[in-house]
């Protein structure tokens, strides 16, 4: 039984965003928005939830998000729901559903949506966390993935993120991936008594996944293991080899990265992540790549598709790290804190503020007496850009001061007409 007394919290692996760190969100969500619009990207929301087997076809019942991490659930009507693990299937679903493969191809989406699985937590990693994902749907050309990687170097760079890291690498598809997979597991065959509890379930559930394991008891094994690039059809490397040359011809550097693959079962052809400058860092700040068959999993038509996912709150802490403050929001400029001194005073500014709000001017008041000096602090305390005080001296001038409160520089201002002087001011 719950104790009476157990303190409530946030559950294990989400966060509240408090308003302190708003002014990040909104810088990282505005330059999302603006750099997917100018790579010609429209928006798209779908439900929080979907059909389970949306999932289970697309994602793959060998990977760890299907096995180990979805929120599923059955709801009244016995129907098997589960939260949005990724935001790919979701969008190809919709994809299908509302006909748009009648449209101009490719269609280009973007969303900004929350991203639910049951990972243990750690720093830019949570069970609740925020994903700005690209999806173009329609067209199998090159030139897409590169144009992909581009939005997403673009995107991260715009964020105020330096020094970051490119890395790319072609998994084939389904005419030479199964020999790769073949000679993968050969390899592997002899060895595993000494690979990780992990890797022997990948070994026959995901054996791809084999390559992604950071464990130090199997990185020898993984070493030596076969290359995929050695083993691309024609057609696989010459679009891997257009890739490259697209994103030289763009100056975006790159590392070619054999043994990097994604976790989830749709991908073929080019995969990429972006790491943050450091050497060594283990965590994507995003990271995608071509799905060619996924439409056709969930009954669509073969259609050719590319895309990524990054993840908001690590781009977040990556800026904090840099200690990167996000430029001021012109609201700062378009506020106002009111200090008043008396009843009269008090009267006045309630009719102020009613202007000002009523004109779109942010403002910033105490409720209730307090002396000059703690109202001073709460505006310092604010983002107020300006302080308009008001007492007995100003209003029988109709004059108040306005403080800058980055200068500290009083002037005087007439009370009336206090929006347009007050515009023309900011």
């Amino acid at each position: 039984m719950e104790k009476k007394n157990r303190k409530l919290q946030t559950p294990r692996g989400t966060s509240d965003i408090l308003p302190d760190d708003q002014v990040y969100w909104e810088w990282v969500k505005k330059i999302a928005i603006e750099t997917a619009s100018i790579f010609g990207h429209s928006r798209i929301d779908t439900p929080m939830f979907e059909d389970t087997s949306l999932f289970l076809r697309t994602v793959g019942e060998g990977t760890d998000i299907v096995e180990k991490e979805m929120y599923t659930f059955q709801d009244r009507g016995k129907d098997s729901l589960t939260l949005r693990p990724e935001g790919t299937a979701p969008v190809a679903r919709a994809y299908i559903e509302h006909g748009m493969h009648s449209l101009p191809q490719p269609v280009k989406f973007y969303y900004i949506t929350p991203i639910f699985r049951y990972e243990r937590p750690q720093a830019g990693r949570f069970r609740q966390h925020w994903q700005f994902g690209i999806e173009t749907i329609g067209d199998d050309s090159s030139q897409l993935d590169s144009e992909v990687i581009h939005l997403l170097w673009t995107f991260l760079l715009k964020t105020g993120i330096s020094g970051i890291r490119l890395l790319i690498n072609s998994i084939g598809d389904d005419n030479c991936r199964p020999e790769y997979l073949r000679l993968l597991k050969s390899h592997y065959e002899t060895k595993l008594d000494d690979l990780c509890a992990e890797c022997k379930v990948r070994f026959n559930k995901n054996p791809l996944r084999l390559l992604d394991c950071k464990q130090e008891g199997c990185q020898l094994t993984k070493a030596t293991s076969p290359k995929i690039l050695d083993y691309l059809c024609h057609e696989c490397e010459t679009h891997f080899e257009r890739v490259k040359e697209t994103l030289t011809l763009w100056n975006i550097p790159y590392t070619v990265t054999p043994e990097l693959v994604r976790g989830l079962d749709y991908y073929t052809k080019t995969v990429f992540e972006i790491h943050p400058g450091s050497e060594g860092s283990q965590t994507a700040l995003g990271a995608g790549g071509r799905y060619d068959g996924l439409i056709e999993k969930i009954g669509g038509k073969p259609t050719p598709a590319v895309g990524f996912g990054s993840g908001i709150e690590r781009i977040i802490l990556t800026l904090k790290s840099l200690n990167f403050i996000p430029e001021e929001q012109k609201l700062s400029k378009d506020s106002i804190y009111i200090a008043y001194i008396g009843i009269p005073a008090y009267e006045k500014m309630l009719s102020v503020i009613n202007h000002l709000r009523n004109s779109g001017i942010t403002v910033y008041a105490s409720t209730k007496p307090r002396s000059l000096k703690a109202q001073l602090r709460s505006a310092n305390n604010s983002s107020a850009a300006r302080t308009l005080i008001i007492g007995e001296d100003e209003l029988s001038s109709n004059k108040g001061k306005l403080l800058d409160m980055q200068s500290n520089i009083t002037t005087e201002i007439p009370l009336d007409n206090l929006v347009e002087l007050l515009t023309l001011n900011t």
